[in-house]
């Protein structure tokens, strides 16, 4: 745990242990594709990584055309860290960066909402996020949570 100030990094040279690490903490299919995942890291517009020492502790990317809109994928800090301003330090680091950019957008988790709502973010009125997903993770998590919500009516 840190026993030091967290640093904060652009570098691209990520070990993948470290990467798989933070991912698999946090649950993320996409620790199943450990070489798609290190190279779409790699080639993100931008990336700001937290470490502890030599452990990665959280990361943020974007990817942008530069001008008109910035999309930012991936925001995860490792369980052991979180609540401790790792996740928005990090975000505002790219915030800042694409400041100018007229449209900046993410897809977040309903628990996360609250989190991205303090960071200046809202609800892109009544869009949906929509996307096509090369596994069933989502899938099956998106089946539970209506069989909790709505128990009893067939899904």
């Amino acid at each position: 745990m840190a026993l030091q100030p967290i640093k904060y990094s652009r570098r691209r040279d990520l070990p993948l242990k470290q990467i798989m690490a933070l991912y698999r903490a946090n649950g993320w299919s996409a620790a199943d594709k450990p070489r798609q995942l290190k190279r779409g890291l790699r080639n993100s517009d931008e990336l700001v990584t937290a470490w502890d020492g030599r452990r990665l502790v959280g990361l943020g990317n974007a990817i942008t055309d530069g001008s008109l809109v910035v999309y930012y994928p991936h925001l995860l800090v490792h369980p052991e860290y979180q609540a401790r301003g790792i996740g928005r330090r990090i975000l505002e680091q790219l915030l800042l960066k694409y400041a100018e950019v007229h449209q900046q957008i993410l897809v977040a988790e309903p628990q996360a909402a609250r989190f991205y709502r303090r960071l200046g973010f809202k609800r892109a009125g009544k869009a949906l996020a929509l996307e096509i997903f090369q596994g069933h993770e989502h899938l099956r998590k998106t089946k539970a949570k209506r069989k909790a919500v709505r128990p009893g009516v067939p899904s």
